[in-house]
């Protein structure tokens, strides 16, 4: 009873120190074996691994790849056009001894903290030592791999490989954001403003076009017109020449019926001319020719001498029957 007394405690601290003897180095991650704060042993393999139980102790850092994501930082380009760039970086631990004699107890917050220095200064030397133009157009992957480049040597003091580095986003800082929209909008107007321009120059050119293909078109339609009327004026001619010339006499006499119905319309037409006038030659009714008819006394001396002849309806049927 004593020995079993004795023994079961002794396999029990048996086992709890073998258990704290022992431990598991995952392949995700490195180990370093720690007695008093200095690095016994490094453990990168995977695999079952032991130590001295209450003396050493284990540190494990991840050895994946990382991310750490840069605080916005401003920028001046050789343009001197303030840029803020927001980027992040990717990392690996690659010697856990180094990294821990470089970092100590202070661990990856630390260690991050380091490589934030570091890669915020190669960002602003390299993108200071471009324009702004080169930094937002499709150069920027150049741009970033020259911060990786720079960020390498300085980041294996730390023991740590970065990997790859990327701008996420270049803005402008807000205090310029109010200039730059104004010099857009400026310039988009301009821009509407020649456009207009040459829009109205355009519409110019096709209404002058156009007034002159009027001209052209009235132009000769006028003269298509003309010819045509001289040609019907010859023609007419033609048949009132045929026509004097078969009998002029009869022809001089339809003239001045014609003319007697133009000039002798209504039922009380006046015409005040001379007394002897050709007009009326054959303005006659059955009595004979027509008398002029005297001006009351008074009148004007001009209109006396003149002369004054009023017809009628009568008289105008009396020369269309005497014409027929």
């Amino acid at each position: 009873m004593r020995k079993t007394a004795f023994i079961l405690p002794a396999i029990v601290g048996v086992g709890v120190v073998a258990l704290l003897s022992v431990f598991i180095v995952d392949e995700r991650e490195s180990a370093l074996v720690l007695q008093f704060s200095k690095i016994i042993d490094v453990k990168e393999d995977p695999g079952l691994s032991f130590k001295i139980p209450f003396i050493q102790q284990v540190v494990r850092y991840d050895d994946r790849i990382l991310s750490r994501d840069i605080e916005p930082l401003e920028v001046t380009p050789l343009d001197d056009r303030r840029l803020v760039v927001d980027a992040f970086a990717r990392y690996r631990i690659v010697d856990v001894r180094r990294f821990r004699e470089a970092v100590g107890d202070g661990g990856i917050p630390f260690a991050e903290s380091r490589l934030d220095s570091i890669l915020r200064s190669r960002t602003r030397e390299v993108l200071g030592s471009v324009s702004s133009n080169d930094i937002l157009s499709s150069d920027r992957a150049a741009l970033m791999l020259r911060i990786r480049n720079a960020a390498i040597t300085e980041a294996k003091e730390l023991g740590i490989e970065v990997v790859d580095v990327r701008l996420k986003r270049t803005d402008l800082p807000s205090q310029n954001l109010d200039a730059t929209f104004a010099r857009m909008r400026a310039e988009r107007e301009r821009e509407a403003a020649d456009e207009i321009a040459r829009g109205n120059e355009a519409a110019q050119r096709v209404r002058a076009q156009a007034d002159r293909t009027q001209v052209e078109l009235v132009s000769d339609a006028r003269r298509q017109a003309e010819i045509t009327r001289g040609e019907a004026d010859a023609k007419s001619n033609a048949i009132f020449n045929e026509a004097f010339g078969a009998d002029a006499e009869f022809f001089e006499f339809y003239r001045s019926l014609d003319a007697y119905r133009v000039a002798l319309q209504g039922s009380n037409s006046s015409i005040v001319m001379s007394p002897d006038s050709d007009f009326f030659t054959y303005f006659n009714n059955s009595g004979g020719p027509v008398v002029a008819t005297p001006q009351a006394s008074g009148a004007a001396p001009d209109a006396a001498d003149a002369g004054s002849v009023q017809t009628g309806d009568t008289q105008t049927d009396d020369a269309a029957a005497a014409a027929e």
